[in-house]
């Protein structure tokens, strides 16, 4: 967003929000409301802002709850800036309209931004391509997978001069923050607002998205954290666990021990969970060939993947791309009912 500054009496600077249908009702709060309290906490009328939706009409949020808006897409006009509300399936809805009007906007001079999985739609349209653009934790390897060009990363926020991206959830209170910082040239008014909030502080835009590793999994042991770090790292080609446990200075068994202690799985079972996490992601969130999927995550064959995938979600990968309610709930939290011998073979693939 570029930083336009305003004084005092100057008319509202007016943000225009275009709400996806399924868009996150967190992510949108979090980025409305900001706005809402400074002009509550200065006793002037800062900001103001319209509501759009693909036909007018009242839009749903992914929680069911219908949103009412001042116009359609093609109202979108005489804006400081616009933002992009997305949510869940957002890259199985045609966005063409949304995308005409948004190219023609940023022609115009306006600023584009984009929370949650918004910068999908921005980097279908090429607004972001020269610029740095950030997405939610869970929608970043899937992002890359699809823009490999785009300058993408993990930070909460980017504000690249007049493109603008969060992470998502509660991050967009972060970057409206600097928003009103910059808007008023006067930060007392964005501590009052975080205060109002109940925030604590403003978080700079590199502070990490997700927790800690210690922190989710509620483990203070450097070892053990080591070496599910390294998992992490290495989805594409995995470590066999004697690598792992030889990186981490302890015997295989040591490993063992640590894993079943600390975390109640074998380190092979804990691994393979961590790549078919992934693969869940990429197949729901993007249209990489299923094989393609596999390999990315680890997996040799697409045979090889379809069974360890089916065996801890109990549905195929097909399946799950499909959205089919066949079995159970990918995420209702089915875990490998296979032997750990089994585990154990695919693990080091």
């Amino acid at each position: 967003m570029t930083a336009i500054t305003r004084r005092s009496g100057e008319e509202p600077a007016v943000l225009g929000f275009a709400l996806v249908p399924n868009f996150s009702m967190i992510a949108f709060a979090s980025a409305l409301e900001p706005l809402r309290l400074a002009n509550r906490v200065s006793r002037e009328e800062i900001f103001r802002w319209r509501l759009f939706s693909p036909d007018g009409r009242p839009v749903n949020a992914s929680n069911g709850v219908a949103v009412t808006v001042d116009g359609a897409y093609s109202d979108m006009a005489d804006l400081r800036d616009v933002v992009v509300c997305g949510g869940i399936d957002v890259q199985k809805i045609n966005h063409g309209a949304l995308i005409a009007r948004l190219r023609k906007l940023a022609s115009q001079g306006v600023s584009i931004g984009a929370v949650c999985t918004g910068p999908f739609i921005l980097a279908q349209s090429g607004l972001l391509d020269g610029y740095r653009c950030t997405i939610h934790w869970e929608n970043y390897d899937s992002f890359r997978e699809q823009f490999p060009h785009l300058e993408v990363t993990q930070e909460l926020y980017e504000i690249d001069r007049n493109r603008f991206t969060c992470a998502g959830g509660t991050a967009a209170i972060d970057m409206m923050l600097k928003v009103i910082s910059t808007t008023t040239q006067d930060h007392e008014v964005a501590a009052l607002v975080t205060d109002e909030l109940i925030h604590h502080r403003m978080r700079d835009s590199n502070e990490r998205q997700r927790m800690e590793l210690r922190s989710r999994l509620g483990v203070a042991h450097p070892k053990l954290l080591a070496v599910v770090a390294e998992m992490e790292k290495r989805l594409e080609r995995p470590a066999t666990c004697a690598q792992l446990a030889k990186r981490a200075g302890l015997s295989p068994r040591q490993l063992e021990r640590l894993f079943q202690k600390y975390i109640g799985s074998t380190p092979t079972r804990y691994y393979l969970g961590v790549r078919l996490d992934r693969a869940r992601h990429l197949l729901l969130q993007t249209s990489i060939p299923i094989l393609s999927v596999g390999i990315a995550c680890g997996f040799v064959s697409a045979s090889h993947f379809s069974k360890c995938y089916s065996e801890h979600f109990r549905r195929t990968p097909s399946d799950e791309r499909r959205g089919s309610s066949r079995g159970v709930r990918a995420d209702a939290g089915a875990k490998t009912p296979a032997g750990v011998t089994m585990v154990e073979m695919l693990a080091g693939s």
